[in-house]
């Protein structure tokens, strides 16, 4: 088995983030939450529960997505890294995190979770960004974030794939053929298929195009025995790539955003309620 075999398609997006509630009577009041589109998911909280927000922030608003966390290979990693951050006590992966101070306000105190969050395993092993969506809020971490993990201000910017504009109806004949049957990967020489997401690499001219595993691979030869490359070289133009960036290049198509968006439904419920014994087993 490969190093990304088995595990589940990194294409789509899944993010962990924290509101602000900018309501006088409950300034202050954070909430943490797990989303598969940000812009909408704001909406819902700020729509209340007959909007699909959560029972927590309803009717507590307005709420301000602040600062999100992305990157993740799949929802169950995403939603493992929400439980602990609502839960650090719970964790045994943040024993080492004292609690919330008496004076400590609710922001502080989660931002010096996820300081810790981003630095133990296995969460510093993936390729995550951290997104201030709001300037105004940002503020320095301690611990700061491991090198790997960039820093990112403003929103977030449209999903596209990189293949896709660079082959895509208003390119040129020469920007280079349409992804078909008769194309092979860079590294295996193996055809390549639409579904199977084709990693393609960003910087200009440069045709690399390659099976996810494959590339998993090439970036994995200089640390063996991990399953999740953190970043590596492009084998074609030689420049430096981080995994999380390849893997955010790739898009997601509306039928996968609607079933993730069920999910993203019912995240507060398994979180709050039965299921989060299950993702103490599992953290």
């Amino acid at each position: 088995m490969g190093p990304a075999r088995g595990t589940a398609k990194p294409r789509r997006f899944f993010g962990v983030y924290l509101l602000y509630c900018q309501n006088p009577r409950h300034r202050g009041r954070v909430y943490v939450g797990f989303t598969v589109n940000p812009a909408r998911r704001v909406r819902q909280h700020n729509g209340g529960r007959k909007k699909g927000g959560a029972w927590r922030t309803s009717g507590r608003g307005p709420w301000e997505m602040v600062l999100i966390v992305h990157g993740f290979p799949s929802a169950v990693a995403a939603l493992r890294f929400e439980w602990a951050w609502q839960h650090p006590q719970a964790s045994r992966r943040l024993a080492h995190v004292g609690p919330r101070l008496r004076s400590e306000a609710a922001f502080a105190f989660h931002l010096r979770v996820l300081a810790h969050m981003l630095r133990a395993p296995p969460w510093a092993r993936l390729p995550l960004t951290l997104r201030w969506l709001r300037q105004d809020f940002r503020q320095d971490l301690c611990p700061p974030p491991p090198p790997h993990v960039p820093l990112a201000f403003g929103p977030l910017p449209p999903r596209t794939c990189a293949l896709k504009c660079r082959t895509g109806p208003v390119a040129d004949s020469d920007s280079g053929p349409d992804l078909g049957a008769g194309d092979s990967c860079t590294l295996c020489a193996r055809a390549l298929q639409d579904e199977e997401g084709p990693l393609c690499c960003p910087h200009p001219d440069c045709p690399l195009r390659a099976h996810m595993t494959c590339l998993a691979e090439e970036f994995l030869r200089e640390e063996p025995g991990q399953l999740l490359p953190l970043e590596g070289q492009c084998p074609s133009c030689k420049n430096t790539l981080l995994w999380g960036d390849l893997i955010w290049l790739c898009s997601m198509g509306p039928e996968e955003e609607e079933e993730d968006s069920e999910l993203e439904e019912v995240s507060g419920i398994s979180v709050h309620g039965l299921n989060s014994i299950q993702f103490h087993d599992l953290d």
